[in-house]
């Protein structure tokens, strides 16, 4: 318990000395947002086009700040980011969220994603939660609307659409040279969006999704053979590679137990239970080497890189598996080794920066990777300490 309170102290030094400055640092009070693209040297395009899963993302990391730290500059950085989302992101023709806007704050990527709904909605939830905007919330319900009568066919979750929600092909979430229908990140997110926007308004449709959801995770996507969750799906949703993204499933396995807390529903906690403790206990067995876990294992070949968002929710997954589970001190171990692997090798040390977004097993920078992107964010490590300030 001791390392317990030593990381919740550090993180809290780390959240509000580092991660909390960056992002501030990428306010746009011009154009609206946050600015979208920072290089590995630390110097901020201005005229890049802002992602709208960035901007959701950084409206969800300073709401949830705020309840946590109770900093009134921090629902201002969330006000901030809700008024670009409101204003800019959401086509008030047609529904749903674009992909990407010009910096100031024009369609760019017009694609419609199930990806992008669910994170709008994540981000006006909490934005919500933390102040009280009814407006956010009837926005949120209508992005539900939007996935539910939009993105879905009669198996589940559809991914690209154009701009008048037409099916179109999904580059943006496929990934190891496959194009998918249907994903199980797409899944995971629309599924973490709905606890939120269930936990902070009790609205009854978003509880009956959750309820489909977590059966849809049980029985078709967690693969019990291989312990492990399936990735890629075809529009059956038959899978479509032999993939295990450990960075995922750890996450899932914490997102799925907090959704259980959210409902306290025994029928589904008896149901999904083992599984997180499935997923759990096979990531730390297959894909911890004692300090940090690699990326994913394709076709039996390890990818040894180790991402930035991974360790983030290796530690949160950890923690979460050894509270649940606290005759598996070896988990609080783990959380504790790979806090210490982020501190030494991932977090840049030059003043004002934040996270490098990879390296290697060893802890060497051999990217050239942008520090910021659409999908570099403050959302994992940001969520991160949050989630240990508050455990």
């Amino acid at each position: 318990m001791e390392q317990l309170k030593q990381m919740k102290l550090e993180m809290k030094e780390h959240l509000e000395q580092v991660i909390i400055p960056f992002w501030k640092s990428l306010r746009d009070d011009e154009f609206g947002g946050y600015y979208g693209f920072v290089d590995q040297d630390l110097k901020v395009d201005k005229t890049y086009v802002k992602g709208c899963i960035l901007n959701s993302r950084i409206t969800w990391f300073f709401s949830n700040a705020y309840k946590v730290l109770g900093d009134a500059s921090l629902l201002e950085e969330a006000k901030h980011g809700y008024e670009f989302l409101r204003d800019h992101c959401i086509d008030k023709e047609n529904g749903g969220v674009y992909w990407t806007m010009t910096y100031d704050g024009k369609p760019d990527d017009t694609m419609k994603h199930t990806y992008n709904q669910a994170f709008a909605i994540y981000a006006l939830s909490s934005y919500y939660g933390a102040s009280g905007d009814e407006e956010a919330l009837e926005l949120a319900k209508g992005l539900f609307d939007v996935i539910e009568t939009k993105c879905k066919d009669e198996v589940g979750y559809m991914e690209a659409f154009n701009r008048v929600f037409e099916v179109i092909r999904n580059d943006a979430t496929s990934e190891n040279g496959i194009i998918a229908d249907k994903t199980m990140n797409t899944l995971l997110h629309v599924f973490e969006a709905y606890t939120e926007l269930y936990r902070v308004s009790g609205w009854e449709p978003a509880k009956e999704r959750l309820h489909w959801i977590l059966d849809e995770f049980a029985d078709r996507v967690y693969n019990p053979k291989l312990h492990r969750q399936e990735v890629f799906f075809d529009a059956k949703m038959n899978t479509l590679i032999d993939l295990h993204s450990y960075g995922h499933d750890i996450e899932t396995a914490w997102l799925i137990d907090r959704c259980l807390d959210v409902l306290q529903d025994s029928a589904y906690t008896d149901k999904i239970t083992p599984i997180t403790r499935d997923l759990t206990n096979q990531i730390y067995q297959v894909a911890f080497d004692g300090h940090s876990l690699a990326n994913e294992c394709e076709k039996g070949v390890v990818d040894q890189t180790r991402i930035w968002w991974v360790q983030a929710e290796t530690v949160v997954g950890f923690v979460n598996g050894y509270q649940h589970t606290p005759e598996r001190e070896e988990y609080l171990e783990g959380a504790y080794h790979t806090w210490q692997f982020i501190k030494e090798y991932l977090v840049d040390k030059r003043p004002g920066s934040e996270w490098f977004p990879e390296v290697t097993s060893e802890g060497k920078n051999a990217s050239d990777k942008p520090m910021v992107e659409p999908w570099k964010c403050p959302y994992h490590n940001g969520r991160m300490c949050l989630e240990m300030l508050q455990r």
